[in-house]
């Protein structure tokens, strides 16, 4: 008897915490933070809110996979992840879903357009995020990617031209991204990317607490933030 694995689509819910500034205008940016494997979404709220400042809309994601953060089963702190290599279709094809419906959503809620929702990321969302703004290229009007990788396939055709600006934060001692590696993302991202800042800060695989004014700095320069 032959096997084999078949699916089914059912209904998800995608979960997000929000951050509403106290004034809403037609400057104010709509972030979607979406936050590293082993993470949660109140971690990537209180560490993007500390990079942007309150003057911004932020929509912390949550990742549609969980599992104990301590690996014992009946814990109360739970982690959430973006999912593993071996299922990379479905993976990358839960995150466009996911961060399309989210920023309709949220547009729609706060006539906010998509010039000015930007992407934001730490570590393994970075990689997802490239590639929602390589296929959809009019969804976002700006890309901040700390700590994390350009796609391994970005300069094939596949992907768009992306007019977008993009801010990509490394560190120097980064266990993941070396910095040999890392050296190489902006010339890499320039395959598709027309305007491309890179900066690599001092540390490990962390949110980097410094970055707050390189981050609103380029949001002062490019996406219209007071």
């Amino acid at each position: 008897m032959m096997e084999s694995l078949n699916s089914v689509q059912v209904q998800f819910d995608a979960g997000f915490l929000l951050h509403t500034p106290a004034k809403v205008d037609s400057r104010t940016p709509l972030v979607l933070a979406l936050h590293g494997y082993g993470s949660n979404p109140e971690v990537m709220l209180r560490l993007s809110l500390m990079a942007l400042g309150e003057d911004s809309i932020v929509a912390s994601l949550r990742a549609p996979n969980q599992a104990y953060a301590s690996g014992k089963p009946g814990m109360d702190e739970i982690a959430y992840n973006w999912g593993t290599r071996p299922h990379a279709a479905l993976n990358i094809h839960l995150h466009h879903s996911i961060v399309r419906a989210v920023a309709a959503e949220l547009r729609g809620r706060f006539s906010i357009p998509a010039k000015r929702t930007i992407l934001m990321g730490f570590s393994q969302p970075v990689g997802l995020n490239y590639r929602f703004i390589g296929t959809f290229p009019g969804e976002a009007g700006g890309v901040i990617a700390i700590c994390g990788g350009v796609p391994k396939d970005w300069e094939e055709d596949k992907y768009s031209r992306v007019d977008a600006p993009v801010l990509h934060i490394s560190r120097s001692e980064d266990e993941f991204f070396p910095p040999a590696v890392a050296a190489r993302f902006p010339d890499r991202l320039r395959r598709h990317a027309t305007n491309v800042e890179f900066h690599m800060l001092p540390g490990g695989h962390r949110f980097p607490s410094k970055a707050g004014p390189l981050i609103r700095n380029w949001l002062a320069r490019w996406c219209v933030v007071k």
